[in-house]
């Protein structure tokens, strides 16, 4: 992985980058599964792993972008968070980088209601939603467990620079996979800026602190177990 920069302005390119990024999701959702869409899919699987494809498609791009190189292409609160955890980001700029996410997700899906009209609001401005048959925290888990995974993710490849031409590829791949196995059972957001815009804009605020606590905490308890392995590695040296 790039290392992070600090430049003055990143948190403007983070707002830019999270707005195209909920605006290309809120579309897709809008057109495949809106019932009244002539390009619907009547199989909500099917149409949740063609929003995961096209969602890690967008990730790598924005992440490989001129913009995603200055900022890091975060897009996710709970990356950012998970980031400096992982003595990869500067604290300092933590809250400035989060606010900036939030304010985009809640610009990209403005963008999409001004573009697409009523439609959006018939798929709830795409807001994930949990399965009738999940209950909170059976949420809480999902989502809070998938930050577990990518934040492990993220650490094997700041360990392992020499492999971080494959972080883009590896993370493109694991948003595809969580969109698509969990979109119809959690909602598979995985990221509070994915979900703020969409419930504040739709009014489906009762559960949005799940996709806001969840991954946060998801990502401080990766960033812990990193810790743990990398001292339990360094103690398997001393001891050799």
């Amino acid at each position: 992985m790039q290392s992070e920069p600090e430049r003055r302005g990143h948190p403007l390119y983070e707002f830019a980058l999270t707005a195209m990024l909920m605006f290309a999701v809120v579309t897709v959702i809008r057109w495949v599964l809106d019932p009244a869409s002539p390009l619907a899919l009547a199989n909500v699987h099917l149409a949740l792993l063609l929003v995961g494809a096209l969602a890690g498609a967008l990730v790598f791009g924005l992440f490989r972008s001129p913009w995603g190189r200055r900022s890091g292409a975060h897009m996710n609160p709970a990356i950012t968070l998970a980031l400096w955890l992982l003595r990869a980001f500067p604290g300092r700029g933590v809250a400035a980088y989060v606010v900036a996410q939030l304010c985009g997700s809640v610009a990209g899906t403005a963008l999409a209601r001004l573009a697409w009209g009523p439609a959006v609001g018939r798929v709830g401005y795409g807001a994930a939603a949990a399965a009738p048959s999940w209950n909170g925290w059976a949420v809480f888990a999902a989502e809070g467990g998938c930050l577990v995974v990518v934040t492990l993710m993220i650490g094997f490849f700041l360990v392992h620079p020499a492999h971080a031409r494959w972080f883009p590829w590896a993370l493109a791949v694991l948003i595809c996979a969580i969109i698509a196995v969990l979109g119809p059972l959690s909602g598979g957001a995985a990221n509070p800026a994915r979900q703020f815009g969409p419930a504040l804009m739709s009014g489906t605020t009762a559960g949005l602190w799940i996709y806001v606590v969840a991954p946060a905490l998801g990502a401080a308890l990766g960033a812990a177990a990193h810790h743990l392995i990398l001292r339990g590695g360094a103690r398997h040296r001393a001891e050799a």
